[in-house]
C-alpha cells in the first residue's frame, strides 16, 4: 500500500512501513515475500517505538499526525490525541522535523533537551512512490542502548568544557576595574571621576588625554562598568603595538587568505569582538592616516569591511580612545585628521600627572604597596615620612607606573619593614641632583612653549638616566617606568643614539 499524503485515519505502522514489493523469481512466491516484508518493517517500527523514548510522524506541512504516549507525556501533554494536527513546534519547540520535511535529507543523528533531559533523536523522511517527501518519522533515543553511553559521557565533558571556556571569555571581556581604583581625592583627581562618570552615563565617544602612566586604561575601563553596556565586552588594544601592516585586520578582521600568510578562516576583529560593549583604542594618536581614514568611516556609518571581504558587517560599539601625545599640535602639523579628531573629542578627560597630584602620594602608595605585597608575597611595608616626601618632591615622567616600579625596587632591596628615605634615594634620581639652570637659561625657558620644555626635559633625563645604566636601554627603561619600545621611541624622536 503507498500513500500520498500522510493522516491520521490511515496511519499504522503497518501502512506507514509498507511499500511496493520488489519482483523476486518464480521460485519464490510473490505472496510469502510481500507478507514477510510486510511484517519486517512493521516488526522494526514496533520495536523502535518500544525501545525509544519516544517516537513521533509529521505530515509534509510538519504537522503531527502520530505520536506515542509516552513521548508527548514529557512536553506536558496528557493525551496523545490532543498533540494530533497541530505543528510540531507547538508540541517540541526546538524539534528540526520542518527542516527534514524541507530539505528530504535525514539527520541520523542529534541531540534534543528536553526539561534537563538529554536525548539522541534520529530524524528520517519518508517519501512517496515519486520519490516526494511528504512526511518524516522522529526516533528519540535516551539512556536504554548501552553504547551510546560513552557518547554521552563525551558528550557532558564537551559540554562542561564549553561552558567553562565561554565563562572564561566572558571574564576576559569584561571590565577589569572601577572607579574606587582610581586613587585620589585631590581636586585634580576628583574632577577626573567626575568627568568620566558623566561620560559614563552618555552613550558617546570619549577621549583620553595624558602623560604614559596616569591611568587612562584604568579609567576607560571604570566608564564601561559604569555605563549600560557594563554586562556586554571590553575589548581594549594598544594601537602603537600593532605593525601598521597589521593594524587593518586587527581592527576589523579579515576574509580566509586575505593576505600573504592569512589564516584559512576568517579573522574577526576587534570591533566585532566589542560588538555590542566598548572598544578601548589606546595610543590612538600613534595610527597611520591611512588606517584614521578607515576608522572615521566606521565610526560615522557603523559598520565595516573585514579585509579581503566585500561583506559588509553592521556594528554597534562604543569607543573610548586615548593618547599620550598632544592631537591638536598632531591635527596642525598634519600627523592627525582633523575630521577624526572632531569625532573622536566628543566628550574629553584630561588625566592629571602624578607631580600635580601631591595630595594623593599617601593613599596611592600605601594601596600601591598593598598590590605588590599581595601579588610577590614578600612582608608588607609602609613609607617613612621621609621617604614619601622624597618621592613627593620627584618629577615622576612615567607617573604611577613609574611609582609602582620604583616601589617595588625598594621592597625588593629592603630589608625593614618600613621604606625610608635611603631606601628611595638609590633608586629615584632626587630633584636636587637636577642641573642647576642659570639666570639666562630661565629667561630662555620661561619663553618657551609648553611642549618645547616637556621635550627638554624628556631628553635630560632620558640622557642622564641612560648615563647612569651604562647606556643599557633595558635598564633605563625599567628605572623610568616605561616599557622598552616607548622608550626606544621617545629616543628616536628626541634623536638619542642607544649602546645596545
Amino acid at each position: 500500500m503507498r500513500f500520498s499524503t500522510l493522516t491520521p485515519s490511515n496511519l499504522t505502522p503497518s501502512n506507514l512501513l509498507n511499500s511496493t514489493p520488489i519482483q523476486m523469481p518464480d521460485v519464490t512466491p510473490q505472496l510469502d515475500y510481500t507478507q514477510i516484508r510486510a511484517r519486517a518493517m512493521a516488526s522494526l517500527f514496533e520495536a523502535f517505538d518500544s525501545l525509544c523514548e519516544g517516537t513521533v510522524v509529521v505530515d509534509r506541512d510538519a504537522r503531527i499526525v502520530w505520536i506515542n504516549e509516552r513521548y508527548v507525556a514529557r512536553f506536558g501533554v496528557t493525551r496523545a490525541e490532543d498533540a494530533i494536527g497541530k505543528e510540531i513546534e507547538e508540541i517540541i519547540p526546538t524539534s528540526l522535523m520542518r527542516e527534514v520535511v524541507r530539505t528530504g535529507r535525514p539527520l541520523l543523528l542529534d541531540i534534543l533537551d528536553v526539561n534537563g533531559e538529554t536525548f539522541v533523536v534520529t530524524r528520517i523522511p519518508i517519501k512517496d512512490e515519486r520519490g516526494e517527501t511528504i512526511g518524516a518519522i522522529g526516533f528519540a533515543l535516551y539512556d536504554k542502548l548501552q553504547p551510546l553511553q560513552p557518547f554521552y559521557a563525551r558528550l557532558h565533558r564537551l559540554q562542561h568544557q564549553l561552558a567553562q571556556t565561554q565563562q572564561h571569555l566572558a571574564a576576559e571581556r569584561r571590565a577589569k576595574y572601577t572607579f574606587s581604583n582610581y586613587i585620589g581625592t585631590s581636586p585634580a583627581a576628583t574632577q577626573v571621576k567626575q568627568q568620566a562618570r558623566r561620560a559614563a552615563r552618555q552613550d558617546t565617544t570619549v577621549l583620553l588625554l595624558g602623560e604614559t602612566g596616569t591611568g587612562k586604561e584604568l579609567i576607560a575601563h571604570a566608564i564601561h562598568a559604569a555605563s549600560a553596556r557594563a554586562d556586554c565586552p571590553f575589548v581594549g588594544f594598544n594601537v602603537a603595538a600593532i605593525p601598521d601592516t597589521l593594524l587593518e585586520a586587527e581592527c576589523f578582521g579579515a576574509a580566509p587568505g586575505a593576505y600573504t600568510g592569512a589564516d584559512r578562516k576568517a579573522r574577526i576583529g576587534k570591533f566585532e569582538l566589542a560588538n555590542g560593549g566598548t572598544l578601548f583604542l589606546d595610543e590612538i594618536g600613534d595610527m597611520p592616516l591611512a588606517m584614521q581614514a578607515k576608522l572615521l568611516r566606521v565610526l560615522q556609518e557603523s559598520e565595516l569591511e573585514p579585509l579581503g571581504s566585500n561583506k559588509v558587517v553592521k556594528i554597534d560599539v562604543r569607543v573610548i580612545a586615548a593618547t599620550s601625545r598632544d592631537l591638536k599640535a598632531e591635527v596642525a602639523a598634519g600627523r592627525f585628521r582633523a575630521d577624526l579628531y572632531y569625532r573622536l573629542s566628543v566628550l574629553t578627560i584630561q588625566l592629571p600627572p602624578l607631580r600635580e597630584r601631591t595630595e594623593d602620594f599617601g593613599p596611592l602608595c600605601d594601596h600601591v604597596l598593598e598590590q605588590i605585597a599581595a601579588r610577590t608575597r614578600l612582608p608588607l611595608r609602609e613609607l617613612s615620612p621621609e621617604a614619601l616626601a622624597l618621592l613627593q618632591r620627584c618629577q615622576w615622567p612615567g607617573n604611577i607606573r613609574e611609582l609602582r616600579n620604583v616601589l617595588e625596587q625598594a621592597c625588593m632591596l629592603a630589608d625593614g619593614p618600613r621604606l625610608g628615605e635611603g631606601d628611595i634615594r638609590g633608586i629615584v634620581i632626587p630633584p636636587e641632583t637636577l642641573p642647576a639652570t642659570s639666570a639666562g637659561q630661565a629667561a630662555g625657558s620661561a619663553a618657551e612653549t609648553y611642549d618645547a620644555a616637556l621635550a627638554r626635559f624628556e631628553r635630560d633625563l632620558i640622557e642622564r638616566t641612560l648615563a647612569a645604566c651604562g647606556g643599557r636601554v633595558t635598564d633605563a627603561a625599567r628605572r623610568l617606568g616605561l616599557g622598552r619600545a616607548t622608550l626606544y621611541k621617545k629616543m628616536a624622536a628626541l634623536g638619542l643614539q642607544s649602546r645596545n
